[in-house]
């Protein structure tokens, strides 16, 4: 496989109509046009459904039509569930800001919810989607048994990209990503990105993410940019399908 870079755009909801309109015109100028996945959240926070704003709804079919990936991100991306583990509660603090939503569901409980997303994204793009990432790719064990016995093609967690159904491994390697909730947290987004630029150009494959709020703080927006740029200039935007169809091959 040529030296390629999956770029992906989470948290796609009416929620973040503008941010990631934006997004979606701030890849066009660097090239990568449709070249690109869009996670989507079928209700974000419960407090935006994806099928309830006609608008963006519309403009979600026409990026589809287009050739953009559509992918299911959880359905709420929040995580409501009381953790009995001490350091189960810890990680679900830590890791994300109580956004993991499938870190702790029980299997039925997790299927439900998939089963649920994937209608509310085939009623809005017009299909259901192959690929599924958990919300701050957090995934209980019941999220693994769930997605095993449902047809997606692939999914993926922080470190791996996997076929749920066979367990293959399609890809290993860390996401490129960025945090902007503090500034901690941003720092480490720089200094993460500047090494990753070096550290991975060896990867045939490289995972590129973006969330809607990386775009608010200035110097992470031109990070974000040197960075791409950086991978697009000896790598092709691929797409998660396409990656399934190279490792059958």
């Amino acid at each position: 496989m040529n030296p390629s870079v999956i770029i992906c755009l989470h948290d796609v909801s009416p929620r973040h109509d503008e941010r990631i309109r934006a997004i979606h015109a701030f890849l066009a100028e660097l090239g990568v046009g449709a070249r690109y996945s869009m996670l989507l959240v079928p209700d974000f926070w419960a407090s935006a459904p994806l099928g309830s704003h006609a608008g963006f709804a519309h403009w979600l079919r026409d990026r589809r039509d287009e050739g953009v990936e559509m992918v299911l991100h959880g359905y709420f991306h929040r995580d409501t569930t009381q953790h009995t583990s001490a350091l189960a509660a810890w990680k679900a603090r830590t890791y994300t800001a109580s956004e993991g939503e499938f870190f702790g569901l029980s299997e039925e409980d997790a299927g439900r919810r998939i089963d649920e997303g994937q209608a509310v994204v085939a009623e809005v793009v017009g299909a259901p989607t192959e690929g599924f990432v958990a919300p701050a790719w957090l995934y209980s064990e019941g999220a693994r048994a769930a997605l095993a016995t449902r047809k997606f093609a692939w999914a993926e967690n922080h470190s791996t990209v996997w076929s749920p159904r066979t367990g293959k491994t399609l890809l290993r390697g860390p996401v490129v990503s960025y945090a902007s909730r503090d500034l901690q947290r941003i720092i480490g987004s720089h200094l993460w990105s500047r090494t990753a630029s070096i550290v991975l150009r060896g990867q045939p494959v490289v995972r590129f993410a973006l969330h809607p709020h990386d775009f608010d703080i200035p110097s992470l927006r031109r990070e974000i940019e040197r960075a791409l740029r950086n991978f697009l200039r000896y790598r092709q935007p691929l797409l998660y399908g396409e990656l399934v169809a190279a490792r059958a091959t």
